[in-house]
Parts: structure tokens; C-alpha cells; sequence
């Protein structure tokens, strides 16, 4: 009997009185025939009779989820344990004043404006990668979010845009994962009257989203990460930043060597937007990833402000100027693989504060905005 959930490998014989043997191979529900030649040439040029070939029937046991799992049920599982590389690796460096230490030592931040047209005021001496990260020996080592955007793109998430707890012009604080932490701006695209922007949806693995609020995803890229291995996926994410310090050298390439893609989504309960990959990076089909401003800026979150600045600088940062809708099972999937890495990354799981808008005399000069530009193999 075969069924969805198994595979059963039979082998059949004729008892010797023909020179094929047929194995029948059932996977899944879908039957293959494939011959078998056996070793008879021989057996006849000796004068011998072959004796038959006799093998156990092995079955083999395959839980497909067809029947016990429902399509928004993700699993995860860590592997097992193994020395984690990257451990520890964070460096700590305070941060600064930004009238003092930001405008002297050209320590430009983010999130900064991305509008079409905006350019900063911070008069920088490099340049932001302009090649998407992976043909610049960078690898994502970490995926977070933040409540709202850190970024502002004006007409797609600004003031002006609205969620379940907010309305146009009303960017109050909320309840995040249990703690009060700032909201940032959101999209347009909510409306209280869509079924898909209000209906709940059943968590599983992220811990404290709501349907129909705006977040901005964020993923850090490292030249010096554990890329490839087990081990590049990080939280904190410094730890994945820094995993291999030493790749970095004196520092001096760090915008080339360091950056963040950033994408801001609306959550809807609609599985036509769904999909499966969203931890390993901007999701780039049709227009989404299309139109990226390019800029360096620092590391973000609510510790820094216009007065308080981050020493984490200057690094890349490519940002997706349109907000996006996405399913929420897109989500709970992000969150199920984040729980299935080596490291714990259960301080991700939840969305983060956002930063406010950094002033545009703290922002580089050295904004692009046309569409990531691909390095011609010759």
C-alpha cells in the first residue's frame, strides 16, 4: 500500500527465467519502472544459471506534512551543537556626540531620507557600494526589523501613512514584545475596511506582530562574516558583522566591506503574498528591490537620535524606496528559520524601536538612486 506520507521500494524477480529484473519504485504517490540489466552475459559464457537476485523490501518512512501539517505550520529545529565562531566577536565602541564626533570625524548615520532627489549635507570622501552585496564577497549574517520605518521615502512611508494603532500624522510610541518602543513611519497602503489588513493571524514563531502594521526589515552583509557555513547567521548581529575581524584590515575599506539592505513591507493576511525565503535577504521580483538608494550611514536602532550618534559608521546601506505588502505566514516562515540557525536568535524575533529621522547634516552627501548596478563577468 502506498500513501502520501511513505515510500516503499520493491524488487521483484521472475525467478531467473529472464535476464531483467524490474525494481518498482513508489515515492510520494508517483510510480517509476526502471530496468534492471543483471550480470546474465556472464553467467551464459560460463555455462552457469543465474541464480536469482534476492533482495528485502526496505520501506522507508517520509513525513511529508501532506496530512498532519496545515500550510501556514512551519517547523524549526536547531542542529546539532558545534562551536559557534562568531560568538562574542561584537566590538564595543560607545557612541558619540554627533555635533562633536559625528561631524568631525565624518561619521555619517541612518536611517537617513531616501526620497528621489534628497541628498545630505555630511560631505564624505567615499562612496556606497552600488553592486548588489554577494558580488562583493558579502553575505547576510543576520535579519531584523524595527516597528514603522527608520527611513523615510515620501508618498511611500512617511508621516502621513497609517496601521492598526496609528493614523495619518500619528507616530505615537506602542507596545512591542511587551516593551514600549518608538514606531517609526508607515506605508499607505492600510485600510481598515480590507479584510486582509484586520484579519488576525496565528503566530507561531515571531512574538508580537500585528496584521496590517508597517516594519522595516533590515539585513546586514559582512565581508567578514562566516559565510557559507553554519555559522552566519548572528545575534547580535555584530557578532556576524565582526565574525572574522581580521578580513577587515585597518578599516579603511568599511564601506565596501560592511552594509545593510533595508526593505520596509505592511503585513496583510493574504497568502497571494507570500513568500518562502524572506531571512536570506531583499526579496527582488517585479518591482520589489527595484528602486534602491544607495548611500553610507551607521547602525541604527533607539539608542541614537540627532544628539546621540552611532561610531558604527561610515557603512552601506541600500534601501528599497517602495513599501510593500507581504503575508504574514512570510513572516512566521522568517521567524521558524531564524529559530533553526546554530545560534540563538530569539532577540530578533520581535520588532525592534526605530530610530528618529537623522538630520540631513548628519546624512552623506552621496546618495544614488538608480537601480543596483551588476558587475559584467567577461
Amino acid at each position: 500500500k502506498t500513501t502520501n506520507d511513505s515510500i516503499i521500494t520493491e524488487i521483484k524477480s521472475d525467478g531467473g527465467g529472464t535476464s531483467v529484473q524490474t525494481a518498482m519504485i513508489v515515492f510520494c504517490g508517483v510510480v517509476t519502472i526502471t530496468s534492471l540489466a543483471t550480470a546474465i552475459v556472464f553467467g551464459e559464457k560460463l555455462g552457469e544459471k543465474v541464480t536469482p537476485i534476492s533482495v528485502a523490501a526496505p520501506t522507508v518512512v517520509v513525513n511529508t506534512g501532506a496530512a498532519a501539517l496545515g500550510p501556514n505550520t512551519f517547523t524549526s529545529r536547531q542542529p546539532r551543537a558545534g562551536e559557534n565562531e562568531c560568538e562574542g566577536k561584537k566590538v564595543q565602541i560607545d557612541n558619540v556626540d554627533c555635533l562633536i564626533d559625528a561631524l568631525e570625524n565624518v561619521l555619517p548615520q541612518a536611517g537617513g531620507n531616501v526620497t528621489m532627489g534628497f541628498t545630505g549635507e555630511l560631505n564624505v570622501g567615499h562612496e556606497p557600494i552600488k553592486t548588489p552585496y554577494f558580488q562583493n564577497d558579502m553575505c547576510p549574517v543576520n535579519v531584523h526589523w524595527h516597528l514603522g520605518t527608520e527611513h523615510l521615502s515620501v508618498g511611500e512611508y512617511d508621516e502621513m501613512g497609517a496601521g492598526p494603532n496609528t493614523k495619518p500624522g500619528d507616530m505615537r510610541r506602542k507596545l512591542a514584545a511587551g516593551e514600549k518602543v518608538r514606531g517609526g513611519f508607515r506605508c499607505h497602503h492600510y485600510d481598515e475596511n480590507d479584510a486582509k489588513f484586520t484579519t488576525e493571524y496565528d503566530w507561531q514563531h515571531c512574538v508580537g506582530m500585528e496584521v496590517g502594521e508597517t516594519y522595516e526589515v533590515h539585513w546586514p552583509h559582512s565581508a567578514a562574516g562566516a559565510c557559507g557555513t553554519i555559522n552566519q547567521y548572528q545575534t547580535p548581529f555584530y557578532d556576524g558583522v565582526l565574525c572574522r575581524i581580521g578580513v577587515l584590515g585597518d578599516l579603511s575599506r568599511l564601506p565596501h566591506q560592511v552594509g545593510v539592505q533595508g526593505q520596509v513591507f505592511t503585513i496583510v493576511n493574504d497568502e497571494d503574498y507570500f513568500y518562502p525565503d524572506l531571512m536570506r535577504g531583499m526579496i527582488v521580483d517585479g518591482e520589489m528591490g527595484t528602486e534602491i538608494t544607495k548611500y553610507t550611514g551607521s547602525t541604527t536602532g533607539t539608542s541614537r537620535d540627532n544628539e546621540i550618534c552611532s561610531a558604527y559608521s561610515p557603512i552601506t546601506w541600500q534601501v528599497d524606496r517602495k513599501c510593500h505588502m507581504i503575508s504574514a505566514s512570510t513572516f512566521d516562515k522568517m521567524c521558524a528559520d531564524m529559530k533553526s540557525q546554530r545560534d540563538d536568535m530569539s532577540d530578533d524575533l520581535y520588532a525592534h524601536g526605530s530610530r528618529e529621522l537623522v538630520d540631513p547634516k548628519f546624512t552623506a552627501n552621496n546618495q544614488h538612486n538608480r537601480a543596483l548596478e551588476e558587475t559584467k563577468l567577461v
